[in-house]
């Protein structure tokens, strides 16, 4: 009798430590380790694991580097040991690019060379290719700008599968063994300029939602993920824009909040409009995201005079557009007319909130307040940013087109601690991402690997 008793004691503490140990694996593993989105899973590009890299060549503390055929500047994505990115390859001529900001890039003819539409997963602890897929083979379906790609959407992930989007091609789901689930094909519409797409899909709960802002038919798009069945869509009264959405979940309620040239949109989970706010400039690529109960929002198109930079508390209704000459409101707690970037989203880590703009200049502000801390202060060398800054370890990195990834300590005052760069062939428009202590660059040949040497 007391070894029976022994043996189901045994038995009841092994299954109280069987059952309990997925639940650690599910409530550690998507901070530390995945990257599930464009700038990570709370879409701010801050990270807090320990023991990630600041130092870094094209050598150095680099644990590999793979050649990835085409271009694409979306950024790369992780789950578990999975990395996946999405590539175009154009089997004619690819113009090459040019750096900086300037007019002239407008190539509005559609090419007529065949392109291949492919998606990528490599291992995270090799780098080696596990599957290559090829979802379309032809021709352009719209124009691109010089300095775009026709796979600038960063992919989504829910850790079994994968959503890839190709704008004005369709949005494709993967599972992780490279089988399609799904697809949705996306209407071609015009954009500004002929310029294309580059606006990235967000997940929550079932449900893929996507915005699709254009010269022709903007809409805010909702799918169910597991099948790809619409299940509703509502226009937009917006022109082109190139802004990701930010799923903001809060004490009141869950917004998908939409950043617009005529204005910033909040909607709930059905597709009813919550609140909106006028006051943006006339392009909008930054994404929304949230830091210590406040939403930020910037909105700085280079030649225009309105700069718009917000920080809005939750539980907001209504027009929250602010009078003239009013900076704040009841949920608005601080604004800027001068302040936001253009292609770069901000951060905000440790109360400070940090701009990064296109030219090499740079300022931060108090998160809470909106009291500038520096303004206006260039970094050393280089004047060509397009990939937004990260932060982690009390530090902020602002990655060039050049790639080389000038590194700020993280406070009141500008102080550059030193710079890491890439190879000399190496183009960076591509958001970094972080997983575990491994930074992922993707650069327009290759994706790189950095991880200090001795892990």
């Amino acid at each position: 009798m007391l070894r029976c008793i022994y043996v189901i004691v045994a038995m009841a503490t092994l299954w109280l430590i069987l059952s309990a140990e997925p639940q650690m694996c599910v409530a550690e593993e998507p901070a530390a380790a995945n990257w599930p989105q464009f700038r990570g899973a709370d879409a701010s590009g801050v990270s807090h694991n320990a023991g990630l890299p600041d130092k870094w060549s094209s050598t150095e503390n680099v644990e590999w580097k793979t050649e990835i055929p085409g271009r694409g500047w979306g950024s790369p994505i992780v789950w578990g040991d999975n990395v996946f990115l999405p590539t175009v390859v154009n089997t004619g001529t690819t113009e090459p690019l040019k750096k900086g900001l300037y007019f002239g890039g407008d190539r509005k003819e559609i090419p007529s060379s065949i392109h291949e539409w492919k998606v990528l997963c490599l291992d995270l602890l090799s780098g080696s290719v596990r599957w290559e897929k090829t979802i379309r083979t032809g021709t352009p379906t719209e124009s691109i700008h010089l300095k775009n790609s026709y796979a600038s959407e960063t992919p989504v992930t829910d850790g079994e599968r994968v959503y890839f989007c190709f704008g004005n091609i369709g949005l494709f789901c993967f599972d992780f063994n490279g089988e399609q689930i799904w697809s949705h094909e996306l209407a071609p519409h015009n954009t500004r300029s002929g310029w294309g797409t580059a606006a990235s899909p967000v997940l929550h709960g079932n449900t893929l939602y996507y915005v699709n802002d254009n010269e022709e038919h903007s809409s805010l798009l909702a799918l169910d993920k597991l099948t790809g069945e619409k299940l509703w869509e509502v226009d937009r009264d917006e022109k082109s824009n190139w802004s990701t959405p930010f799923i903001w979940s809060h004490d009141e309620t869950t917004e998908i909040v939409t950043a617009g040239t005529s204005a910033v949109r909040s909607y709930d989970l059905e597709g009813n409009v919550l609140w909106s706010l006028k006051g943006m400039s006339s392009i909008t690529i930054a994404t929304p995201y949230a830091a210590d109960g406040l939403l930020y929002v910037s909105s700085g198109y280079v030649l225009d005079p309105i700069k718009a930079l917000y920080a809005i508390k939750p539980g907001a209704t209504g027009d929250l557009t602010l009078p003239e000459g009013e900076s704040s409101s009841e949920f608005i707690v601080w604004s800027s007319m001068k302040a936001a970037p253009y292609n770069p989203s901000t951060i905000v880590d440790n109360g400070r909130l940090f701009v990064l703009y296109d030219r090499g200049l740079t300022s931060c502000f108090d998160a809470k307040t909106g009291t500038t801390l520096f303004e206006n202060k260039r970094l050393n060398g280089g004047t060509e940013f397009t990939a937004s800054p990260w932060s982690y370890d009390g530090k902020w990195f602002c990655l060039n087109e050049d790639g080389v990834c000038t590194v700020v300590k993280a406070g009141d005052s500008l102080e550059v601690l030193h710079s890491n760069s890439l190879a000399e062939d190496d183009l960076t428009l591509s958001t970094p991402a972080i997983a575990g202590d491994r930074l992922l660059i993707r650069t327009d040949k290759r994706v790189y690997c950095v991880r200090k040497a001795d892990k």
